[in-house]
């Protein structure tokens, strides 16, 4: 195996896999702000299929007097989260998550999750029952529910209920925990004197198409685990897939598992309490007056039958909050919540990036500093793979050693090719050089690669993480710019024109290791490999700065230790000779 033929094949690969992702990034449409609609205004929806869940809710309530007032909203305070839960049709659609920034500068807006409608993104998770019969009065949009208490708390649970005037009472009990979870319990007690049906649900509305990262490695959108299989569907594939389906995108029955909308870093997600439990869950694309429109349901298969002075319940979780690696275990092990961490895009590599996190977790946790826990990451994972290197080093070593020889048989068999082949492996063998193994280094650090760089790009956690200096975001590129000369000149260059300092860093570790290897026989293929240092320079320079850190100082871990197997072999080899020549003159 040629190595260089190899490692060229490979950064071609990395470099096609960059540009597409970069064009991808490009040529994704930027969600301008629609003009917003009134507040408590209800979504126009299209017709639900008997026996499903509503779009908008189940319209059956009588007139709604013109001048009930204004909503009443129920207050929510936790440790983590903040807002308000509209008791007008029983909506969460106002929070605000305490512990994450907009930004990384100092007094940045924390970050709201869910918005009610007349904001730009309206953004909610619902509540409701259809009735299936038609013979019961279930809650709509806009009913007014009565809240048994003045605010939701981890301490404090609230329950919800409306009285139809019928003989029965609908009934939410929510529930919060310390993090990101609540727990709604819903429940129809009939007094009455005739058997009601009638089908709980919950669902999740995204009321306009949020502007997503557009990266080609990144999954936003729809997702979930149902029977035990990771589903995911961008926008714009649910959009085509519910196109000749009254814009049904997918509807699956399920037992237990989970659906919702992920973000880069956020997740609304509803799941059944019961991970047994048979549900059936589905996605949905409403088109209205040109805007988008998304929803996820989650509902009993089959309507409840509530005898008289029976009580029906349904019980399920929603998550809305950040997408924190931990947070999301302990809710699969302690729930029974199936494969929640996938909600995070670990991606092809899985096996690796995941452990990968935990490890540096492991370090932040003990140092303080995630980038100084990559730093020492790095040289565990340059340990790890010490003996497979350091055999590969010796190789590439012993041809840089050879390199004249094997140009003397290149040029004495130059009108023989076949004969210049059988030498050159003649040579391999006496001086014990295996020309594959120099493969191995490249073979090893393009999977940790990527999965590193998963692991700096999804995980919350490396968020607004800071290095040193200048380094305020690990996950983010290094701000500073060559072409400005680093801040000195007010001037902000495109984005083709970015060249950070770590970038640069990186780019000269690699040609300094560059030239510690044997170089190509093949004069075009040496020019080539010139160039090598330079376009990753330019193709990293947009890149996380922790990943650009981390290849910068695995470069410098392995220039050290080439330069100690050089030096070694250097000097055996002058060794040999030495001994060589005494053995000669005693003969």
């Amino acid at each position: 195996m040629d190595q260089k033929r190899l490692f060229a094949a490979i950064a071609i690969s990395i470099g096609i896999l960059l540009a597409f992702d970069l064009w991808k990034r490009e040529t994704t449409p930027v969600q301008e702000p629609p003009p917003a609609v009134a507040a408590g205004q209800a979504p126009a929806t299209t017709a639900p299929r008997p026996g499903s869940p509503a779009i908008d809710g189940q319209a059956a309530a009588a007139a709604v007097p013109a001048d009930r007032g204004p909503a009443q909203r129920l207050r929510i305070d936790s440790p983590r989260v903040s807002g308000t839960l509209l008791l007008r049709g029983a909506r969460l659609d106002d929070l605000v998550l305490k512990d994450y920034r907009e930004a990384v500068t100092a007094g940045s807006p924390l970050v709201r999750l869910l918005a009610p409608q007349g904001e730009p993104q309206p953004y909610f998770v619902q509540w409701g029952w259809s009735a299936t019969a038609g013979r019961v009065r279930v809650p709509s949009t806009d009913t007014d529910w009565t809240a048994s208490g003045a605010a939701l708390s981890p301490d404090n649970p609230v329950t919800l209920s409306w009285d139809n005037g019928e003989g029965q009472i609908f009934e939410i009990l929510v529930s919060l925990d310390q993090n990101f979870m609540f727990q709604v319990e819903q429940r129809v007690i009939n007094r009455g004197a005739e058997q009601v049906e009638v089908l709980p649900w919950a669902r999740i509305r995204r009321e306009r198409t949020p502007q997503v990262a557009g990266y080609y490695i990144l999954h936003e959108g729809f997702v979930g685990v149902l029977d035990g299989r990771l589903n995911e569907q961008t926008y714009r594939d649910a959009k085509s897939n519910g196109e000749n389906r009254g814009g049904l995108a997918l509807e699956q029955a399920t037992h237990g598992g989970w659906a919702g909308f992920t973000d880069k870093y956020w997740l609304t997600a509803v799941a059944p309490v019961n991970s047994a439990e048979s549900m059936r869950a589905s996605w949905r694309h409403v088109s209205d007056r040109g805007e988008d429109r998304w929803q996820v349901d989650f509902a009993t298969p089959q309507p409840q039958a509530v005898a008289p002075g029976g009580t029906a319940t349904n019980s399920v979780r929603v998550f809305a909050g950040a997408k924190e690696v931990r947070l999301l275990d302990a809710y699969q092990d302690n729930l029974g919540i199936t494969d929640f961490d996938k909600a995070i895009d670990f991606g092809w590599f899985y096996f690796m990036t995941k452990p990968f996190f935990y490890a540096l977790d492991f370090l932040f946790r003990h140092i303080g500093n995630f980038g100084v826990a990559i730093l020492v990451f790095t040289v565990a994972l340059k340990a790890l793979f010490f003996p497979l290197a350091n055999k590969a080093y010796k190789s590439m070593a012993r041809m840089k050693t050879m390199a004249p020889k094997m140009q003397e048989i290149r040029e004495r068999y130059k009108e023989d090719p076949a004969k210049a082949q059988s030498e050159m492996m003649a040579l391999y063998k006496t001086e014990k050089i295996n020309p594959a193994s120099g493969c191995l280094p490249i073979l090893i650090q393009i999977p940790v690669f990527f999965a590193l760089y998963k692991v700096l790009f999804v995980t919350i956690e490396m968020r607004h993480a800071p290095f040193y200096g200048w380094i305020q975001d690990l996950s983010a590129p290094d701000p500073t710019n060559l072409f400005n000369l680093f801040g000195l000149i007010p001037w902000d260059p495109p984005q083709m024109l970015h060249m950070p300092v770590w970038a640069i860093i990186m780019g000269v570790t690699m040609y300094l290791q560059q030239k510690l290897n044997p170089a190509p026989p093949d004069p075009i293929q040496a020019k080539i490999f010139q160039f090598m240092p330079l376009i990753f320079t330019f193709m990293l320079a947009s890149f996380p700065a922790g990943l650009v850190i981390y290849w910068s100082w695995n470069n410098l871990l392995s220039i050290a230790q080439q330069w100690y197997i050089m030096r070694h072999e250097r000097a055996a080899r002058r060794q040999d000779k030495t001994l060589g020549k005494t053995a000669r003159a005693k003969g």
